[in-house]
């Protein structure tokens, strides 16, 4: 596994609350952390069919676009009941003329799932994909999961995206009800970076 030694690391995200996640999940480290608004950096179009092959179109744009280091991650949602979706179209289901509306995404969800006609509770997990790429062509993967279900009505308006109605397993309350740092602690995002973090390491 190649080490990170640069000072520097871009990561490709317009999502304010993704970008402070993974900003707290790298505060330990002596590296300089920086959003690609700070950039000016386009959102490239997402159109592969995993998580991976999102997270590399991030990737591999933003250091084409920049000359950085860049850490990408696509993440999302997959409710069993749904076969999985909305998966890596997770986004896409919030998108509107507007901008993204997640509350119509999570009530999307759950008018799906009344539809589906499967009974609660509804298990679902957050996956995590973050592709850590280099100016040289060099690539490292590596991904997380957090299991959980589905619960109505959303609760909590604390984190983002889909967090009101997803409750991890082992816990009474939903990421949207979770403290920034609780939350941290045992996220799909959280379970990626323990894998990511050993880049940071020397020797």
């Amino acid at each position: 596994m190649r080490r990170f030694t640069e000072d520097t690391l871009l990561i490709a995200t317009h999502n304010a609350g993704k970008l402070e996640e993974i900003k707290d999940l790298l505060s330990d480290y002596p590296v300089q952390v920086i959003g690609a608004a700070e950039k000016g950096l386009l959102e490239p179009v997402e159109d592969g069919t995993t998580f991976i092959e999102n997270a590399r179109i991030k990737a591999r744009a933003a250091v084409a676009a920049t000359g950085l280091p860049v850490l990408a991650d696509d993440s999302g949602i997959e409710v069993d009941a749904l076969n999985g979706a909305p998966g890596v179209y997770t986004a896409d289901w919030a998108e509107t003329p507007d901008g993204r509306d997640f509350v119509m995404a999570m009530t999307r969800t759950h008018e799906a799932l009344l539809e589906s006609g499967v009974a609660s509770p509804w298990t679902a997990r957050f996956c995590c994909t973050f592709v850590l790429a280099w100016p040289d062509g060099d690539e490292e993967i590596f991904q997380g999961r957090m299991e959980g279900q589905i619960t109505w009505p959303m609760r909590g308006d604390q984190g983002h995206g889909y967090d009101p109605i997803f409750q991890p397993r082992g816990k009474d309350v939903t990421f949207g009800e979770m403290a920034f740092a609780a939350k941290n602690r045992i996220s799909h995002r959280a379970d990626a970076f323990r894998k990511l973090k050993a880049v940071f390491h020397s020797g």
